[in-house]
């Protein structure tokens, strides 16, 4: 039985109930791939019903049950890793290696999740009144609904979806209208693994109509929003108004900071297959690189030819290293970035144009820009695209007032061999994740999350599903 590219609502594939549909491109060729049902509020209302209704029964069902499904589905998807990353390749364009790990680290939330949901454990507290007797449960928060980005089409749902249905609640997943493809193919899969009825459902709808009938549907008690900081504010102005729940994982500017005792021969390859993953469309995508004076010309004379020798490509070629922006807005706002931050003196080292050999889709040049100043825009904006912009530092303190120089505190980076300076920089640098001497500061196993404008609450590891749970205190008198 093939895939259905549809609406998931109540245990059916549907269309919008509008009628209408959006078409979903490849952004390497930009030809269509599937054009699928796009709703609206009506739609995500009845979503949210069908996950209501549901609510009682998969809540009440062992977290052995629920955990057997979610393993179930784990377990599928492991099965058919090549071809679903052939699918969220042609709807994101970046390269197969990285859809094929994405769908791996998909598969191993969803196995964390349907053993961590065994383990949300209550406790037991010691009264001071010798009469009485209190303990705590955890339980299921209720309906959750799931907004993501285009950027990681599969890890992104993976992760909420996962934690969510492991705590016991139900859900309403809205994927990116750009990317919807991987998340119909996870809903696919949890369908065959035998998700009851009304338990997990899927819309794809518009942003802000979904987000405003998440907020106001009495039901719904959290909204788990990955995506841009401007659109996290509007859910948080309306979560004022309604009490609901949020959690945010929206922009970061990541720093790094690299000091003169590092070995620059074997950093740099690493450096520059960080910044350029996913076409740098990563929340945590190493962004600011601080480089230590004394070692800064050095630094730059080894990035460059690294950059240039990146292979540009569809994401299907084995020889693609970096594919295509995600659309023509995403390219149109890194070339104002770039031509941008070079009016104000920033030197365009290599890169800064639409290379001439592609007559379609939306690739850019990997681009390095030198003499960063911490007023240039390419320093100040969230980049998202493959543009590694370098700034020099003098000393520690420096390196970490520029690392906080900024509204985000999602990610940062600290390459060094001296340890008192790693524990400084890892101490004194504003963040939510660090990561000394590594460029994946994050796991299945740990909680991901950030500081000031780059989000609220944790996703992953035990932190994210406790981010699902309500705490109930029950006390017992008189005996």
């Amino acid at each position: 039985m093939g895939s259905v590219y549809r609406q998931f609502i109540d245990g059916a594939w549907v269309d919008a109930k509008g009628g209408g549909t959006s078409e979903v491109l490849d952004p390497a060729t930009e030809e269509v791939l599937e054009s699928v049902p796009f709703g609206d509020a009506d739609d995500c209302r009845a979503a949210i019903d069908s996950a209501a209704a549901a609510l009682p029964a998969w809540a009440k069902a062992t977290p052995y049950e629920r955990g057997a499904v979610l393993k179930k589905a784990a377990d599928l998807a492991r099965g058919r890793l090549d071809e679903l990353a052939r699918i969220t390749v042609r709807e994101s364009g970046k390269p197969f290696a990285e859809a094929h790990r994405e769908w791996m680290v998909a598969a191993d939330l969803f196995e964390w999740f349907a053993e961590e949901g065994k383990r949300a454990y209550g406790r037991v507290i010691p009264s001071r009144t010798p009469t009485k007797r209190m303990l705590t449960l955890k339980q299921p928060l209720g309906v959750v609904g799931v907004i993501t980005a285009w950027n990681f089409p599969i890890y992104n749902p993976a992760r909420a979806w996962a934690a969510a249905l492991g705590a016991g609640c139900t859900v309403v997943g809205r994927p990116s209208s750009y990317t919807p493809l991987s998340a119909m193919e996870l809903m696919n899969l949890l369908v065959e693994a035998g998700i009851p009825a009304g338990v997990a459902n899927l819309v794809n709808a518009d942003a802000d109509a979904a987000g405003q009938t998440m907020l106001d549907h009495p039901a719904c008690r959290k909204i788990s929003f990955t995506g841009s900081t401007p659109v996290g504010e509007k859910l948080m102005d309306g979560a004022s108004r309604t009490h609901t729940r949020l959690a945010l994982e929206l922009g970061g500017n990541a720093p790094v900071l690299v000091f003169s005792d590092v070995d620059l021969e074997r950093l740099v390859p690493s450096a520059v297959t960080a910044k350029f993953r996913n076409n740098g469309q990563v929340c945590i995508a190493p962004q600011r690189y601080l480089v230590e004076r004394r070692t800064y010309d050095e630094f730059v004379e080894r990035v460059v030819p690294a950059v240039e020798a990146l292979q540009l490509g569809h994401g299907l070629d084995p020889r693609t290293q970096v594919g295509p922006l995600i659309h023509a807005r995403q390219r149109a706002w890194i070339e104002k970035l770039v031509e941008g931050s070079r009016a104000e003196g920033v030197e365009v080292a290599t890169g800064g144009r639409r290379p001439e050999r592609f007559e379609k889709g939306y690739f850019y040049e990997p681009t390095v820009m030198t003499g960063v100043r911490p007023e240039t825009r390419v320093f100040r904006e969230e980049i998202f695209g493959p543009v590694l912009p370098v700034t020099p530092f003098s000393d520690v303190d420096e390196a970490i007032a520029l690392a906080n120089a900024t509204p985000y505190g999602l990610a940062a980076f600290v390459w060094t061999n001296d340890l008192r300076r790693a524990v400084r920089a890892w101490e004194g640098i504003e963040c939510g994740m660090i990561g000394v001497n590594e460029w994946a500061p994050h796991a299945t196993e740990a909680p991901f999350g950030g500081w000031k404008q780059s989000g609220v609450g944790h996703e992953a590891g035990l932190e994210g599903l406790e981010d699902y749970l309500e705490t109930k205190l029950v006390s017992i008198g008189g005996l």
